[in-house]
């Protein structure tokens, strides 16, 4: 009975070791936790078992089936766990007594967690002490790749200045560069710092992609529907640092596709005239003004007559006179829109199809420009003034807003 007893209370009292040397983790006890060490009660890079259902500590590599519990859960060492919580004291005291500053029980090094946090003051003293500056997570990033916020600025700036690589890609199917990331969340002072400490403007990911293509994709907030202006600020200092414009992703889609599939006239506008090419097709033939003809119906927040005015001021080729039904079928609830582009044709004819394309409450719900567009394009000849712009146009074609000192 002794002897098996003894096993049990040892057991116990490591457990009970380790409970204590957690929740002095966790209250930021350093003194306590400094005894612990000291007595040597405990090993200084035990592994820990810790909630984490925001998957702050942990770091998987895609396309691995994980069973649903180690999602809410992660390992983790007490130097992850004191960066967790901002314990800047109990950091220090691990430190001091040889804490494996590059561990990664579950993906993550401290200094990704420390990223991910925008935990300055931890980033300083993990890069001190010896922290690798472009170590890769599990998941294929460095710690770069995890400032994504406005608040984690400082720390990507603190590792650039240390020596961390702004153009190191991440190592998994994305291949991003740290510029990738800041476009991706719209850190317009990050895009900033990146390109003045060497980033490359043009970098592409593994979809052929550069930072001005990923920053024209998110600048539509899809669930909400609303365009941002952090991203809109990045794709205007992409520019100004010479991003190229008519850069095609593996695809074939320009940066204008990507505008013009989020029916964003604020960044077609500001591609178009930066030189954006309005007749680029994509590897499926669709030119930028068949893409806001694809999406005209599900952008409420759009202005879509602005994107088809700029796309044919700019020498976009018009929509086939036979298939015109289909400017009907995506515009119907946008009168506006249609007349845009009607009005870029110096004569054309209805057909059954355009009113077939027509529900029948939009068409009672305007109905008298339904009633002008039928009368205008049936043998009634077009205004003297139409024909003049529509020959002006034809004959400037993409010219037509090249500034005078380029002519």
């Amino acid at each position: 009975m002794d002897g098996a007893a003894a096993p049990r209370t040892k057991s116990a009292a490591a457990k009970l070791v380790k409970r204590n040397f957690l929740e002095a983790l966790k209250l930021n006890d350093f003194g306590k936790l400094k005894a612990i060490l000291i007595q040597r009660q405990i090993d200084v890079d035990t592994v820990f078992e810790v909630e984490d259902e925001n998957m702050v500590l942990a770091s998987y590599k895609q396309g691995y089936w994980l069973p649903s519990y180690k999602l809410k859960s992660s390992w983790a060492t007490g130097l992850h766990l004191s960066v967790l919580f901002g314990h800047v004291e109990c950091l220090l005291v691990l430190l001091d007594h040889n804490a494996t500053i590059n561990c990664r029980p579950n993906g993550k090094t401290p200094l990704h967690v420390a990223c991910e946090m925008a935990n300055l003051d931890c980033v300083k003293i993990l890069c001190d002490r010896g922290a690798k500056l472009n170590c890769y997570s599990l998941s294929g990033h460095t710690a770069l790749h995890f400032c994504t916020t406005p608040s984690s600025v400082l720390c990507a700036k603190q590792l650039v200045w240390r020596g961390a690589n702004v153009n190191m890609k991440t190592n998994n199917q994305d291949e991003e560069t740290p510029l990738h990331t800041a476009a991706h969340f719209g850190l317009a002072e990050l895009v900033a710092f990146y390109v003045e400490h060497g980033a490359i403007v043009d970098s592409v990911n593994a979809h052929m992609e550069t930072p001005l293509a990923i920053a024209t994709y998110w600048a539509l907030r899809f669930k909400e529907q609303e365009y941002s202006r952090d991203h809109h600020l990045v794709c205007r200092m992409l520019l100004d640092y010479n991003a190229e414009v008519n850069a095609r992703d593996d695809d074939f889609k320009s940066p204008l596709h990507k505008a013009a599939w989020n029916c964003d006239h604020v960044l077609m506008h500001m591609m178009l005239e930066a030189g954006a090419e309005a007749n680029l097709m994509d590897i499926n033939g669709c030119a930028a003004i068949q893409y806001v003809l694809k999406v005209t119906s599900v952008r409420p927040a759009a202005q879509p007559e602005i994107c088809y005015q700029l796309l044919l001021n700019h020498g976009a080729a018009r929509i086939y006179p036979p298939q015109f039904h289909k400017v009907i079928q995506a515009c119907h609830s946008y009168p506006r829109a249609i007349e845009v582009v009607v009005n870029a044709y110096e004569h054309i004819r209805w057909n059954v199809k355009w009113k077939r394309a027509i529900p029948d409450d939009d068409l009672e719900r305007h109905w008298d420009f339904y009633h002008s567009l039928f009368t205008v394009c049936s043998n009634s000849p077009r205004t003297l003034m139409h024909l003049s712009r529509c020959a002006i146009r034809k004959t400037l074609h993409s010219r037509c807003h090249r500034p005078e000192d380029e002519e």
